[in-house]
């Protein structure tokens, strides 16, 4: 079943705040290999210029996927979450997530497109302090594989 394209446009409510950690970022670094100092050691980001550790730019993608998951469960949309393949991800960093940031996220569908049997959804998921300060745009591609015989 095709996904409803009448969804196209629409913004999902925000996301509850979230807050950024120096121990979830750790987390992350180590996960991704990402090494640099400033990822662990307030010492170092402080002399850069930051208030506290910085995020590796691809740890915003735990906090759109929060945004993104009023997407795949709207009944509306009729997404089979089964026959999801994630197809792209890309960011846009006003400035890096910093720990003790508090975040929102709300997500909204760009786009909803039929291609070769299946259904791709595009989303753009605007991250945002809880003072409403824009930190990061993320962008997402997900595909729902269509049911063949």
């Amino acid at each position: 079943m095709p996904v409803n394209a009448e969804i196209e446009g629409r913004t999902y409510p925000a996301t509850p705040p979230y807050t950024v950690s120096r121990a979830k970022i750790a987390e992350f670094a180590a996960a991704v290999g990402a090494s640099d100092a400033a990822h662990t050691d307030p010492k170092v980001a402080q002399e850069r210029g930051y208030a506290d550790v910085i995020a590796p730019p691809t740890f915003a993608v735990l906090i759109a996927q929060q945004a993104e998951a009023a997407v795949m469960v709207d009944p509306e949309a009729g997404i089979d979450f089964s026959m999801l393949v994630h197809g792209e991800e890309n960011f846009t960093h006003h400035r890096p997530l910093v720990a003790g940031d508090e975040v929102t996220a709300a997500t909204t569908v760009s786009k909803v497109r039929a291609a070769g049997g299946h259904s791709m959804v595009t989303m753009s998921t605007e991250i945002h302090t809880t003072a409403g300060e824009l930190v990061t745009t993320a962008g997402s591609v997900v595909v729902i594989r269509g049911g063949g015989a």
